[in-house]
């Protein structure tokens, strides 16, 4: 049983050099009660130094689970339960004076003082970004040709963006990256795959107008002829950055080399988003679309279209990974839905970026497939467990 407070304890400080065969008296602090405001957390060494000195944030809405993120990871925030009694003892500079053994005779007996007893702590598991949010609200208003023209809904801005989304900062910024999102006049915007249609087309006909090689394309030259088209500067600069990459700066802003594969991908989606078309059909009009500089394979659309026989006919229908979820369970659920039974090599490009940390990729076929091989040269085949 704790002693009644007296006017004067000592805190924490009397625990940090206690001896194993020591003992510490304890008492109420005069504050002892519920304490609402007082959290146990369990950390990991790793992350003792980002909690010191405030280099993580709790992130999520009323109606969702709270996550703690440093600068590159998220961590879910779990309750944890214990039967033993958990004493929290706040800091303190002062000690107890105890009196025993007669009038003139004082020892010093350093006492804690208990602020709460814990029923539990918090621990952190580390879990992917929950970016399926930001794809759903960047969605919701894309940035299209006719963007002076038309009611602007919700915009999203960075500090608007980090107290949606339950990523990290650095896990944030990859996955604007990885929806090509562009920031324009501060607010983070999906431009509309049409507009980008557009813009690509322009600047490939260009290049045959002018005689650009699309593997050394002039940035100031590239900018200032699509500006003089109509495009907005930030626009031009976009299209660059999706569909290639600067390969030399200069003063003049450098040179861009745009992606066969990004490139070939575009059209292919463009060709396919009214609907499946029969291979035969898909292939002459995506070779005729893409530029002549440009190598085309089947291979570069792994991960973008799914073929299927029906009767004699080849068809090629589209599946971006792009528009799957990122949570696995929602992921191979649809995955399902498109195909009652995989084979890894079609499955394997829908499933190698799903990112669960402490499982790999085996275990999470392991969790959500069941895996049948019909003969020892078979290749194996993959349904829903």
């Amino acid at each position: 049983m704790m002693e009644q407070p007296h006017s004067c304890c000592k805190g924490a400080e009397v625990l940090l050099n206690l001896q194993p065969t020591s003992s510490v008296s304890i008492q109420y602090h005069p504050f002892f009660g519920p304490r609402d405001d007082l959290v146990l957390l369990e950390l990991d060494e790793k992350l003792l130094s980002d909690v010191l000195y405030q280099r993580v944030t709790l992130r999520g809405q009323p109606d969702e689970d709270a996550v703690l993120c440093t600068k590159s990871k998220t961590y879910s925030v779990k309750f944890v339960g214990t039967s033993n009694s958990v004493f929290l003892i706040p800091p303190a500079d002062y000690s107890t004076m105890h009196e025993s053994g007669g009038e003139n005779y004082k020892q010093q007996v350093p006492t804690a003082s208990v602020i709460k007893v814990a029923p539990g702590n918090m621990e952190l598991v580390e879990v992917a970004p929950r970016l399926d949010k930001l794809k759903s609200i960047l969605s919701e208003n894309l940035y299209s040709s006719d963007e002076a023209s038309t009611a602007m809904g919700d915009l999203y801005k960075w500090d608007d963006l980090i107290n949606k989304v339950q990523a990290s900062d650095d896990e944030l910024k990859a996955g604007l990256q990885a929806l090509s999102a562009v920031e324009i006049d501060g607010y983070w915007r999906i431009v509309d795959e049409k507009y980008m249609d557009v813009i690509l087309r322009m600047l490939l006909h260009n290049s045959v107008l002018n005689d650009w090689s699309l593997d050394s394309l002039v940035e100031d030259k590239v900018v200032s002829v699509l500006e003089s088209d109509g495009f907005p500067c930030k626009l031009v600069y976009h299209c660059l950055n999706v569909y290639g990459s600067r390969v030399e700066e200069a003063m003049d802003g450098g040179v861009w080399r745009l992606d066969a594969r990004r490139v070939c991908v575009h059209f292919a989606r463009g060709i396919l988003r009214e609907g499946k078309r029969k291979m035969e059909s898909f292939m002459e009009e995506w070779l005729r679309m893409i530029p002549e500089e440009m190598q085309p394979s089947f291979d570069m659309l792994e991960g973008e279209v799914l073929t299927e026989k029906l009767g004699v006919e080849t068809w090629v229908r589209a599946l971006s990974v792009s528009s799957l979820p990122t949570t696995p369970a929602e992921r191979f659920s649809i995955l399902f839905k498109e195909r009652a039974k995989w084979e890894w090599k079609d499955l394997e490009p829908y499933i190698r970026d799903l990112n669960v940390p402490g499982l790999s990729s085996e275990a999470l076929l392991l969790k959500y497939t069941r895996r049948s091989q019909p003969s020892i040269d078979a290749e194996p085949v993959f349904s829903a467990r």
